[in-house]
């Protein structure tokens, strides 16, 4: 970009473009630089984003889980397997469908995926962030 700078002071230099329209050329080339930059900042993986699981329930058994999306398969089908079995769990994740969130992270969704909320008061969010 210095280069093109200078270019555009040289022509000023010998008169070919006035002042004003060498500050525009600057302050454009500077803006296209400053675009180019940000196109090179790394982006967010989708791998290095994290699922948050929250169950609030009205009894104050709430549950906060945060996992790494690269661990996710196989926490929630392991997860999902042990609390159906715990009877107090059970009522909780009856409803959840695994299957539905492992596709959702699969096609690489991203913000709430599952938002359920029960007669009684309980909710159950899945968000990927």
């Amino acid at each position: 970009m210095k280069e093109e700078i200078a270019r555009v002071l040289t022509l000023v230099q010998e008169g070919k473009i006035d002042a004003d329209k060498g500050s525009e050329l600057i302050q454009v080339l500077k803006e296209k630089e400053e675009a180019g930059s940000k196109l090179l900042e790394k982006p967010t993986k989708y791998v290095d984003k994290t699922l948050k699981i929250r169950v609030v329930s009205v009894e104050n058994d709430n549950v906060t889980v945060n996992l790494p999306i690269k661990l996710i398969k196989v926490v929630l089908m392991a997860g999902h397997s042990i609390a159906s079995s715990i009877p107090q769990s059970e009522k909780y994740v009856k409803d959840l469908d695994i299957n539905l969130i492992i596709e959702a992270i699969e096609n690489e969704l991203d913000g709430q995926i599952v938002d359920v909320k029960s007669a009684n008061g309980d909710t159950v969010s899945v968000i990927i962030e």
